[in-house]
C-alpha cells in the first residue's frame, strides 16, 4: 500500500507515517484502521477504543516505514472519497488549484503552503499523481490533513467554480498582467500548471484574469509550490487590508 496506488485505491485504504501526521489526521475526521508499532511503544494519542495494533521488531517496522529515517509509528486510514460538492466554502472563497501536476513532493509542498496560508481548498485537476502517495503526505507535513483536496477534472472544476461565481486566475505568459496588479479581494481561484508546459488551452479559455510573476534573474520558471506561495501570499496579504 506505501508503494502502489491500484492497491491503496482497491482497499480503500493508505497509510500514514509519524505522531504528529497520525494526530492530524484523526483530528481531520479520517478514520484510522490499524496502527503498527515497535514492541514496548505506546502511541501516546487518544484513539478510538478497539482499533487493531500491530507490535512488531525495529527490523520490521523499519522495512515496512517509507521514509528514509523510521518514523515512531505507522497507521493505515480508510481513503475519503471527497467530491467538488462536499466543499463548504466561506464567504469569500481562495481556491488553489493545481493541473497534471506530475511530481507528488511539489503537490506534498503546495499544500503545506496553501493550509500555512489559509486557503479554503486545493483542487487536483487531472492529477498524474495518486493523492494518497506517501510523497504527498510526508512533503504536506501534515498540511494533507488540515485543507480540503479534491481529485477532479478541469472540466468539472471550472464548472463548479464558475457555478459558484468564483474568479478563475491563471498563471499563464500571454496576454498578463503582474500578479501584484490582480484584486484578489473577490471569490477567486489560482490555477497553476507544470514548470515545463504550464497550463492547457481550456483553463486559459476560461480564465478571468491571467497573471505572471516577473522575474529579472536568468531564470524563466519557479518551482510550483514557490509560485503558488508567491500568489498566494499577495491574495492573503490584499484581503487583510
Amino acid at each position: 500500500m506505501q508503494q502502489k496506488a491500484k492497491l491503496r485505491r482497491q482497499e480503500g485504504v493508505f497509510v500514514v507515517e509519524g505522531r504528529r501526521e497520525v494526530e492530524r489526521a484523526l483530528l481531520s475526521g479520517f478514520v484510522l484502521e490499524e496502527i503498527w508499532l515497535v514492541v514496548g511503544d505506546e502511541p501516546n494519542l487518544r484513539l478510538p477504543e478497539r482499533i487493531h495494533r500491530i507490535s512488531c521488531t525495529n527490523a520490521v517496522f523499519e522495512k515496512i516505514t517509507y521514509r528514509e529515517s523510521a518514523a515512531d509509528l505507522l497507521a493505515v486510514f480508510k481513503i475519503k472519497n471527497q467530491i467538488l460538492e462536499d466543499l463548504s466554502l466561506s464567504e469569500n472563497p481562495l481556491i488553489v488549484v493545481l493541473e497534471a501536476i506530475e511530481k507528488p513532493g511539489n503537490i506534498g509542498a503546495v499544500l503545506r503552503t496553501c493550509n500555512a496560508l489559509g486557503a479554503d481548498a486545493v483542487l487536483l485537476c487531472d492529477s498524474l499523481v495518486d493523492l494518497y502517495n506517501p510523497n504527498v503526505l510526508r512533503n504536506s507535513l501534515g498540511g494533507f490533513f488540515g485543507i480540503p483536496v479534491i481529485s477532479t477534472t478541469s472540466e468539472e472544476a471550472i464548472s463548479f467554480l464558475k457555478r459558484n461565481k468564483i474568479e478563475i486566475v491563471t498563471t499563464h505568459l500571454e496576454a498578463s498582467i503582474d500578479y501584484l496588479d490582480v484584486d484578489f479581494t473577490y471569490p477567486t481561484a489560482i490555477v497553476l500548471g507544470t514548470e515545463a508546459t504550464g497550463l492547457t488551452d481550456l483553463w486559459v479559455k476560461n480564465t478571468s484574469q491571467n497573471a505572471i510573476i516577473e522575474m529579472g534573474g536568468v531564470v524563466d520558471s519557479l518551482n510550483i509550490s514557490v509560485a503558488a506561495a508567491i500568489v498566494l501570499s499577495e491574495a492573503v496579504r490584499q484581503r487583510k487590508r
